[in-house]
């Protein structure tokens, strides 16, 4: 690659001298500044610098990439023939053989047709990258050469003479039977119109499947061609108009090097939408005064048509200009401008609990590049492709961060504007919600897997008891029970000696279905009922416990019964063990739910690190559909549950 640097040096020399050679040979004819305008020489110049220039430094700069080398040659064939110009008027006055003008007038035709015709519809289709769209596009710069050369063909070899100091000079490359080849010089000078179509369709295809940094590149490229054509339009469908219009040609390049270089130098979507709003507004307007003011002659013959057509325009500019600006900015900012637009267009992906659909809404409502949420560090979801700079949102729910909203600043954009913040400020609260909520599900359905997983090694348990323990027990019972009744005649002293062994092993099996009935529904429930089970509880641990509850409590469903037991009992262990307490009370009530506290008199305000017990309480609570509150307090321990008389499903 930094071999084709000094070749790039030298097209960019040689684009030097060119500008030198026709600005001292202007110079030096003297010719006058409206002679440089009517001839071109000096919109072929300006537009000759713009292109070689901008080619000269893509060519150092990326070698590598055909864009830069293409613009070189754009900007050299114009040059060529704003360098012959002077020097075939010299030549002229000073009377030079016929033949040396002849060749000159040559060089002059072919030259500035290569530029563009070939070389900047060329650019086009390789830009930025270099390289076609695909493959298959090939064929596309292959016939824009071909079409370059048809047209240069038609321009280089017309037998009108080239018109110099009022000397018609003929050019060697002139065809005697020109006019008889009068169809394919048509379609020759439609060439041009049908290569740039063609690099208008690579464009619109390169834009469809690129990315975010490619897309802003072409919008580049998009706002200099609105520019030049737009301000050349007129003059180029009418036929006339100022040719210094043309000088608006140079803007191509210049967009070009700034959207390979440094595209991220502004927010080009700004800059296109107020460039489009305005040359649109002007065409519209001059269009608009050119019609009211034929209306109005005709049909008030001439008395104060352009007053009042001026006065008319002038009412309906303003409300035009900001009904358009709307739809330009909607178009680029989505619905920044309408916060509750906005919202409202994301809300309804929030209803769908998709945060990856609500994080496109957010892009698509906004037009930002990227968006994601995270919580606890971790990314719950994003969507789009993170640029270099990034805004972070704050989401709170209550007054507690729940995690925070990452968008990405627009390329060329510093930093959000403020109505993005806006926007952003309103979805923060749905957004907190929404994470909020989420992280409720992941706990319930945590908690939910920890229960049946518990449930399971219960049922796991009674298993193994009842196989490993209860089973073989009864069947070793049944064994020496027929042992015992065939020694019984023959040999009673044996059968008695079994016959205890049997009473023995029997009483041990009653102990364990006693256990494991225990494990199930505690007997004392039903033998002395919620309170009285909770007090003879209380009554074995190493503190004063009092439990108070109502004379009679209602007949309550036996899993919220069995639940508040086995949390009373829970509890007031963890009091025994961990409180360093003196006394504990149990307080019940019942009426829509059944609420259990437990408080103690231990350590005011001491560390409280949650263990198995207190998970454990936590989940029988979350089991039955209710609530559970532990921690400490200035007085000392308090655990709270609430649970439901309707036990869920």
């Amino acid at each position: 690659m930094s071999s084709r640097r000094p070749l790039a040096w030298t097209l960019c020399a040689l684009a030097g001298m060119e500008v030198l050679v026709a600005a001292v040979g202007a110079a030096g004819q003297r010719v006058s500044l409206g002679d440089l305008v009517d001839s071109y020489m000096l919109t072929n110049t300006a537009i000759g610098v713009g292109f070689a220039g901008c080619g000269g430094i893509l060519a150092v700069q990326r070698p590598a990439n055909r864009v830069g080398w293409l613009l070189l040659g754009a900007g050299l064939a114009p040059l060529t023939t704003a360098a012959i110009t002077p020097v075939l008027l010299f030549g002229i006055v000073h009377g030079w053989p016929e033949w040396t003008l002849r060749l000159l007038a040559s060089v002059f035709y072919a030259a500035w047709p290569w530029g563009i015709c070939m070389f900047l519809p060329l650019a086009l289709q390789v830009f930025p990258t270099g390289r076609p769209v695909s493959p298959r596009w090939r064929w596309l710069f292959r016939a824009t050469v071909a079409v370059g050369a048809c047209f240069t063909a038609a321009m280089a070899t017309e037998p009108s003479p080239l018109v110099v100091a009022g000397r018609g000079v003929h050019s060697y490359l002139e065809l005697p039977f020109y006019d008889a080849l009068g169809p394919l010089w048509f379609a020759a000078n439609l060439a041009p119109l049908f290569a740039l179509l063609g690099a208008i369709a690579a464009l619109v295809v390169r834009y469809r499947r690129g990315d975010e940094q490619l897309r802003r590149q072409l919008l580049w490229l998009v706002w200099a061609l609105v520019v030049a054509v737009g301000l050349n339009l007129p003059r180029w469908l009418v036929g006339g108009g100022p040719i210094l219009l043309l000088l608006a040609i140079p803007l191509v390049p210049v967009a070009v090097t700034i959207a390979i270089l440094r595209h991220q130098l502004l927010d080009i979507r700004l800059v296109l939408s107020r460039t489009v709003l305005y040359l649109t507004l002007s065409l519209a307007v001059i269009g608009a005064y050119a019609g009211l003011l034929t209306l109005f002659d005709v049909l008030l013959r001439g008395a104060g048509a352009p007053l009042l057509a001026t006065l008319l325009i002038a009412l309906a500019f303003n409300p035009v200009r900001v009904w358009s600006q709307r739809r330009v900015d909607r178009l680029l900012y989505g619905s920044r401008s309408d916060p509750v637009l906005a919202v409202s267009q994301v809300g309804a992906r929030l209803a769908a609990d998709d945060l990856t659909g609500v994080l496109d809404g957010i892009r698509d409502a906004l037009r930002l590049p990227f968006a994601a949420l995270r919580r606890d560090g971790r990314e719950l979801a994003a969507a789009g492709q993170p640029p270099v700079s990034l805004h972070t949102v704050p989401l709170t729910f209550h007054g507690a961060r729940v995690g925070e909203l990452l968008v990405g600043v627009r390329s060329g954009d510093r930093r959000l504007a403020a109505a993005d913040h806006a926007v952003l400020d309103l979805l923060a609260g749905p957004l907190a919600t929404a994470l909020h909520a989420s992280a409720l599900a992941e706990e319930v359905q945590a908690s939910r897997e920890r229960i049946v997983a518990a449930r399971e090694e219960e049922r796991r348990r009674l298993h193994r008891d009842l196989h490993d323990g209860l089973g073989p027990a009864l069947t070793g019972a049944g064994f020496k029970a027929d042992a015992a009744h065939n020694l019984v005649t023959g040999a009673p002293e044996q059968a008695t000696a079994l016959l205890a062994e049997l009473r023995r092993d029997i009483r041990e099996a009653i102990d364990d279905v006693r256990r494991l009935v225990y494990g199930l529904r505690p007997p004392t429930l039903d033998e002395l009922g919620l309170a009285g089970a909770l007090r003879r509880h209380g009554a074995t641990l190493p503190l004063t416990v009092t439990v108070d509850a109502p004379d009679a409590l209602p007949a309550l469903p036996a899993a919220v019964e069995v639940a508040v037991y086995r949390i009373g009992t829970e509890a007031l262990t963890n009091v025994a063990r961990h409180a360093n307490a003196g006394a504990a009370r149990v307080e019940l009530a019942v009426d829509s739910a059944v609420r259990l506290s437990v408080l103690d008199d231990g350590s005011p305000d001491g560390p409280w690190v949650p263990g198995v017990g207190l998970n454990s309480i936590r989940e029988r609570a979350t089991e039955l559909g209710g609530t559970c509150v532990a921690g400490p307090t200035p007085t000392g321990g308090r655990v709270v549950a609430v649970l439901p008389l309707a036990v869920p499903s």
